[in-house]
């Protein structure tokens, strides 16, 4: 039965045509109800960049607040010591820490989706760059997860925003919110999540920077979105 509903649901999608936005969350939302899986299914947003990730001036990678959230519950984990992790833990930190944080991380404790720390504790949190780093959990100036503002990064971080990193074939992909989102709320977060990665095009691009948008469920096929839709 599961493989008969993937192959009802791939019928109503026409892989070789672009979708305007709107028609592909619809669409995106509406195989979901058909699948009817027994989890709320996340929707992720991936688009293809005509970047060279081999060039360091071609990194696209930053941090966005989608304006619906994400609907995932984010674990949040924060090196500071004294007042500053006071204040993490009144703003919601799940983990707060020191050298006992980078004690447990290193002994394999790893339940949190995101790692942030106070200029001053970047010594330890350095000695962990061989575990956080392959996860994508290193914190970073450029990202707001270095910052002496603990507690408004903490609130960020629950409240939906997201980091956004090029992979190697110039893919940037993220969960931009769940099936069990109003069309409404999914079709803002996929167009802020769109124009943030517009917005961080690197000076050195030549040519059309955006090749391919897709947006897809957890489970569900893929749906192509007609580029002249987004307002690049």
């Amino acid at each position: 039965m599961h493989g008969k509903k993937i192959r009802n649901v791939s019928k109503n999608v026409d892989r070789n045509k672009a979708y305007p936005l709107p028609e592909a969350v619809k669409m995106v939302m509406e195989n979901s109800k058909q699948t009817a899986r027994k989890f709320v299914e996340s929707v992720e947003c991936a688009i293809n960049l005509n970047i060279d990730t081999k060039q360091s001036d071609q990194a696209v990678r930053g941090a966005i607040q989608l304006p619906h959230g994400t609907g995932k519950t984010i674990r949040v984990a924060v090196f500071a010591k004294g007042e500053k992790a006071d204040a993490a833990k009144a703003a919601g930190a799940d983990i707060v820490g020191a050298d006992d944080l980078k004690d447990a991380i290193m002994a394999g404790k790893s339940d949190f989706d995101r790692v942030i720390a106070t200029p001053d504790m970047m010594g330890v949190v350095g000695q962990l760059g061989k575990v956080l780093g392959p996860r994508g959990l290193m914190p970073n100036p450029k990202l707001g997860t270095v910052t002496p503002n603990v507690a408004d990064a903490v609130k960020a971080a629950k409240a939906g925003s997201i980091e956004f990193r090029a992979e190697k074939a110039g893919i940037v992909q993220a969960g931009i919110g769940k099936v069990n989102f109003s069309e409404a709320d999914l079709l803002t977060n996929a167009k802020a999540f769109i124009h943030a990665i517009v917005k961080a095009r690197p000076a050195g691009v030549k040519g059309t920077y955006v090749t391919r948008i897709s947006l897809s469920s957890t489970m569900g096929s893929g749906v192509k979105v007609d580029l002249s839709t987004v307002g690049e």
